[in-house]
């Protein structure tokens, strides 16, 4: 057994050991690549999305050194008719790039992670000559032709030595050289079956095109095929719910809500994983080592970054041209690039079809939070504080506070928002009611009995508090809306939910730049002014 070639199916035993959840339909997309033009992938998701995890199990089903088939008998990929034809076939590459970046700084790194690889797949294979100066890819090659046999080569966080050294550094520059000459070259076609590359980070580009154009790219903005593979999905969370005994609505509420690709409901699988050891949710993302990089970007405060940020903090969303980004951590030129990186990290989730990003649960909602605090953006602070103030005021049925609480939100974002626009009032008061997310799921223009509610909070399972729903007017007054809450039946929809409502009705007078609140408490068929 080699320390890079040949190094068995241990990493992915130890998974089979504990809770699997079957991601094995990933081997059949690879192996339709092996020996087309496709045969390159790179395979990019945030921290703990399960990256490590499918690279030790196409390694495990690749390399040829060892039997595992065992190991795959009772997974989906069992019953694919290629099943057989690739199993433990190939001379299998593995290269966890962490492991050199923790143990080198300097800038040979890359001259370092040739000569360790070039001497242990010449132990392999002691009857084909090194030749001096040969480097890895000369080795390969000769070792291809005298054997007549194809490699698979499996890359860890590939892009973790361009998290570490600068652009345009003697690292960098020899890293992308390396490679190209591993996976660009024509030799590369007569070495590998296939190639499988993970990272944060889709390849750099140089200009509009990639490093390495010749590797088919599967990003957590265009993630193309590879989708359900990576993060849990619904089902698979309802699957581990019932089997442990866990509150499969408070599993929803921490950790679903990535889009990615065309899988509308996708789980963050680490914080799944942690919050059933632990018997309880909570956020487990600031263990993925992301923070202080997402603090720094949120701190370069590019036009417009700020008020994004807030909107989606409400539950809004932004557009977002991720394009332009050079997939660089180190080259952000404005906000479009910010929200990118964010996405990348796994900080925001894109709509792909909307063009649009929004912060995907209220674990990661929690992180932002904190990285918004911790940059000291003072008025958004102040924002999350009235906000919390203002649902208290509500549950209270002060109407003076609340109306002087939506009036000051309405005064604060004004950068936002067209300020006598009814929609923008709307917006103004998902904004202040952030901190209702807590123990509330917030709709807009929901259907409620005859007509549709401005805004409606609907308390989360097992939160003992009221529905709340919200109609607004402009230049009439509050108990106009509270006729037109009852008039149309609104409670009727909700009493689905909750037997105790908050019925509120919010006017703002153009003129006066005033705001005005009624609240009536409805029980059961009962209104209560």
């Amino acid at each position: 057994m080699g320390t890079y070639l040949n190094i068995g199916n241990a990493g992915f035993q130890s998974a089979r050991n504990g809770e699997y959840v079957d991601k094995s339909g990933l081997i059949s997309v690879v192996n339709n690549t092996l020996f087309t033009e496709r045969r390159f992938s790179c395979v990019t998701r945030c921290r703990r999305f399960g990256k490590s995890m499918a690279a030790k199990m196409l390694y495990a089903y690749y390399d040829h050194s060892c039997d595992s088939r065992s190991l795959f008998a009772d997974l989906k990929i069992a019953n694919d008719p290629k099943f057989e034809q690739h199993l433990n076939k190939y001379p299998a590459l593995y290269l966890d790039m962490t492991d050199f970046v923790s143990r080198y700084k300097t800038d040979d790194i890359v001259e370092k992670i040739d000569a360790a690889l070039l001497a242990d797949v010449s132990k392999a294979y002691p009857d084909v000559l090194v030749e001096e100066n040969d480097d890895l890819m000369d080795f390969l090659l000769r070792v291809s032709e005298a054997k007549q046999e194809r490699f698979v080569f499996i890359i860890d966080e590939w892009d973790a030595i361009c998290r570490e050294f600068a652009p345009g550094t003697q690292a960098m520059d020899a890293y992308v050289s390396w490679l190209r000459r591993m996976f660009k070259s024509q030799q590369a076609m007569r070495v590998f079956a296939g190639a499988y590359m993970t990272g944060i980070l889709p390849v750099k580009k140089y200009k509009t095109e990639s490093a390495l154009n010749n590797f088919q790219e599967y990003s957590m903005v265009e993630p193309r095929r590879m989708g359900q593979f990576f993060g849990f999905t619904k089902g698979e969370v309802r699957m581990l719910a019932e089997k442990y005994g866990m509150d499969f609505d408070e599993l929803v509420k921490w950790y679903d809500g990535y889009q990615i690709g065309d899988e509308l409901s996708m789980f963050n699988p680490n914080s799944v994983m942690q919050a059933i050891d632990s018997g309880r949710c909570r956020s487990f993302w600031a263990a993925t080592g992301a923070f202080d990089a997402v603090a720094g970007y949120i701190n370069m405060n590019f036009e417009g970054l700020k008020d994004n940020i807030i909107s989606m903090l409400a539950g809004g969303r932004c557009k977002v041209d991720p394009t332009k980004f050079q997939n660089d951590m180190s080259i952000i030129r404005g906000k479009d690039d910010v929200l990118t990186v964010l996405i990348h990290l796994g900080y925001l989730s894109y709509d792909w079809k909307k063009s649009e990003c929004y912060i995907p649960n209220r674990e990661v909602a929690g992180e932002m939070v904190n990285a918004v605090e911790n940059n000291k953006w003072m008025e958004v602070v102040r924002t999350l504080e009235a906000s919390e103030q203002l649902l208290q005021a509500t549950l209270e049925g002060d109407e003076e506070a609340v109306a002087r609480g939506i009036e000051a939100a309405h005064d604060e974002h004004t950068s936002i928002l067209s300020y006598n626009n009814e929609n923008s009032l709307a917006c103004v008061l998902s904004i202040a009611y952030y901190y209702a997310k807590n123990d509330y799921v917030i709709h807009r223009e929901l259907a409620t009995g005859k007509g549709f509610a401005d805004l409606v909070l609907i308390p989360r399972k097992n939160v003992d508090s009221p529905a709340i729903v919200l109609e607004l007017k402009v230049n009439k007054d509050a108990d106009t809306a509270i006729s037109q809450i009852l008039r149309k039946d609104y409670p009727a929809k909700l009493r689905e939910y909750s037997d105790q409502l908050l019925l509120l009705g919010i006017n703002y007078d153009r003129e006066t730049k005033q705001h005005s609140c009624r609240i009536i408490k409805s029980i059961g068929q009962q209104a209560i002014p």
